[in-house]
């Protein structure tokens, strides 16, 4: 005779008759006894069905180009098929544990690091696609198969920190002379707009001078007024054929 069990709504429970498997129990209570003059054994193997992570710790991997790369994956799971979870293997998270860790080793051997390193989330969505379809097969859901860190020798991390800082660097050079050339271009716009307007002004007044040449002899008494401002200047006066020319010194 065996004593009532209750189940949690967090778990599932997979009841055995004299070691053979019969049924999956739901939440509550559940009274096991078989009779009093039954001889038959009952037992339950509690399963969480929750979702839980599990830390696949820094594994060595050799890349392509023979770098040793120290990978940390965080994967989520859950269990979805009870009897599979406990039957198709002796322990389903050890054998996530394994499966992750295959999955990593199978796909960067065969990448380089710059491959690696340009895009970690193809990383996770290969893991993630390759040990979803194997952790199936027990009764396991995998949500998530993410690289947590990506670990490289320290002197390559040096390296990599130089690059990066020289990369930046040149960035923010590219951006300061882009922005001048830019300003550049600007200001010698701006400059040939003004040129060509007093250009287009100037050859106005010029056609309005032609035309009319009394405008003409008041330009020149105001560009004499304007050399006559300034002392030491020398200047010849015509006022015609009939009249010599005056000499002005100021």
């Amino acid at each position: 005779m065996t004593n009532p069990i209750t189940i949690k709504d967090t778990h599932r429970g997979a009841l055995y008759e004299d070691g053979v498997f019969k049924d999956i129990l739901g939440p509550g209570r559940h009274d096991l006894r078989s009779g009093y003059f039954s001889r038959v054994r009952r037992e339950v193997a509690l399963v969480d069905i929750r979702n839980r992570s599990l830390t696949i710790k820094g594994q060595e991997i050799l890349t392509a180009d023979k770098v040793a790369v120290h990978v940390t994956i965080l994967v989520n799971f859950r269990v979805v098929d009870v009897k599979a979870a406990l039957h198709n293997v002796e322990s389903y998270a050890e054998r996530i544990y394994e499966d992750v860790q295959l999955s990593a080793r199978r796909f960067l051997a065969v990448k380089t690091l710059d491959e690696i390193l340009k895009d970690r989330n193809e990383v996770s969505a290969a893991v993630r696609a390759d040990v979803r379809e194997i952790a199936a097969a027990y009764g396991v859901e995998i949500s998530r198969a993410d690289v947590k860190d990506l670990v490289f020798p320290g002197n390559l991390r040096d390296i990599m920190n130089r690059v990066l800082e020289t990369e930046r660097r040149s960035e923010a050079m590219l951006i300061e002379a882009t922005k001048r050339a830019e300003a550049d271009l600007i200001t010698a716009r701006g400059a040939r707009e003004a040129n060509d307007t007093r250009a287009a002004s100037d050859l106005a007044l010029a056609g309005q001078l032609a035309a009319h040449p009394v405008l003409m002899r008041l330009k020149e008494l105001e560009t004499l007024q304007k050399i006559a401002e300034k002392p030491g200047n020398t200047f010849y006066i015509n006022l015609g054929e009939a009249i010599p020319q005056l000499v002005a010194k100021v």
